[in-house]
């Protein structure tokens, strides 16, 4: 029987009885806004309003929502195989995904090991290297990682996070983690005097980073050379470099990774988001083989015992299977291309705004300051929300930080409508 009352309510009113937000104080923040469609780069809302997507979903749907590729491939596996163990049992999509993700992964890449999302990619890739040293039976207990990093919200995850705000309540609770602040170019010496005496006083199992670009710290770029420095100084210490490509993997940065950029490889590589293309949850985590011997033994403490229960999910890993075959694309491809050089080009145009700061892009991600301060989450931010989403572009802004990560397909008519509602924004202030 239908219940009258409910279908009465509001999706804000119903949704406000029993939901809890992630990175949301309810009760300063304002209701959430039903979304009930998305296709391609747009949303709509349950008034019939449309939004594109700049951001794509937190960067996951960059092949646009509602791939018909992707899910025609997932609708086809679900009357299949949808879900079953992954200890013991094997199955073809993961394999078929594995023999797929190995050819565009940075080189040496050998093994992986499928878990649920960014945190729990980049907690495994933690573990992965304190245990390699635990196996060893070398004292390493420390991870080294940058000033500002974000790493996600479980507890290695956030051991080795810098940003405060995420962590406050968890600190004494932490790993221990030694800090360095990211390379710019101007400081690339100060950071690597730095590191070698942080590793002459301590015993570094791994370094944790993100390549070239920080994301939760308001898409902070730093430099390829300086962080090349960095990973071959970690590599002449057997240091367990661990690349943490939750953002920036899968074509965003204009490469397939960003460590396609730089010339020393990791020994390991976290990945989410783009990795099913945001249809569906998944995290992977890859090693190169020399890390996997460390845990390969008849001891069988020396294995890495972690496992979730929807581990290599079949559905998820035909949704990652299809979206890998679409970034090798020739169209895709193309299409990164043509929105970085659009990127650039605006970049450009910024560069001479009079209330803009360190306007930069590479790939599809393109970022820059307001010359105003403010706090993360304060009132400027809101303002900037609420005025792109009344125009009709969906962007989440970092405090005084705006920025665009839009889905490969978007056209040339929204990207520019993008730009064009961010150009009015800097009329407001």
């Amino acid at each position: 029987m239908r219940d009258i009352k409910l279908e009465q309510e509001s999706l804000a009113d119903r949704d406000k009885k029993h939901l809890w937000h992630p990175l949301t104080q309810h009760k300063v923040s304002g209701e959430m806004l039903p979304i009930i469609k998305a296709k391609a780069c747009v949303l709509t809302d349950d008034k019939g309003n449309d939004y594109i997507d700049a951001i794509s979903s937190w960067y996951t749907a960059v092949y646009g929502h509602c791939n018909p590729y992707i899910t025609s491939k997932v609708a086809k596996q679900m009357q299949n195989l949808d879900q079953v163990v992954f200890s013991g049992f094997t199955h073809k999509p993961a394999i078929e995904l594995s023999e797929a993700l190995i050819k565009i992964l940075p080189e040496g890449q050998q093994k992986l090991f499928f878990n649920d999302n960014g945190s729990t990619s980049t907690e495994i890739g933690i573990k992965m290297a304190l245990q390699y040293h635990h196996n060893l039976g070398n004292d390493r207990k420390v991870m080294l990682a940058f000033e500002e990093g974000f790493h996600g919200d479980t507890f290695g995850a956030m051991s080795v996070s810098g940003l405060s705000v995420y962590n406050g309540a968890f600190e004494d609770h932490f790993i221990r983690v030694e800090r360095i602040p990211v390379p710019t170019g101007d400081n690339n010496q100060e950071v690597i005097d730095k590191l070698k005496e942080i590793i002459a006083s301590h015993n570094i199992a791994g370094f944790i980073y993100e390549p070239l670009i920080q994301g939760a710290a308001a898409m902070k770029f730093h430099d390829a050379k300086g962080l090349n420095e960095i990973l071959k100084v970690c590599r002449e210490h057997d240091i367990v470099r661990v690349a943490d490509e939750v953002m920036t993997g899968f074509g965003k940065t204009g490469k397939y990774f960003a460590s396609d950029y730089i010339e020393e490889k990791p020994d390991v590589v976290c990945m989410s988001k783009a990795l099913t293309a945001g249809l569906l949850p998944m995290g992977l985590t890859s090693c190169t083989q020399k890390i996997y011997d460390a845990f390969y033994s008849e001891d069988i403490a020396k294995g890495l015992f972690h496992g979730h229960t929807y581990t290599a999910n079949p559905l998820a890993c035909s949704a990652a299977l299809a979206a890998v075959e679409l970034l090798t694309s020739k169209d895709i491809q193309e299409n990164i291309q043509r929105i970085s050089g659009c990127n650039a080009d605006f970049v450009q145009k910024l560069t001479h705004h009079s209330r803009v700061k360190n306007a930069r892009s590479k790939g599809v991600i393109m970022a820059f300051e307001l010359d105003i301060k403010t706090d993360r989450y304060g009132d400027l931010r809101n303002k900037l929300f609420q005025f792109f989403m009344d125009k009709g572009v969906f962007l989440r802004p970092l405090g005084n930080t705006i920025y665009i990560v839009p889905p490969y397909v978007i056209s040339d008519e929204e990207l520019k409508k993008v730009y064009a509602v961010i150009e009015e924004s800097l009329a407001l202030f």
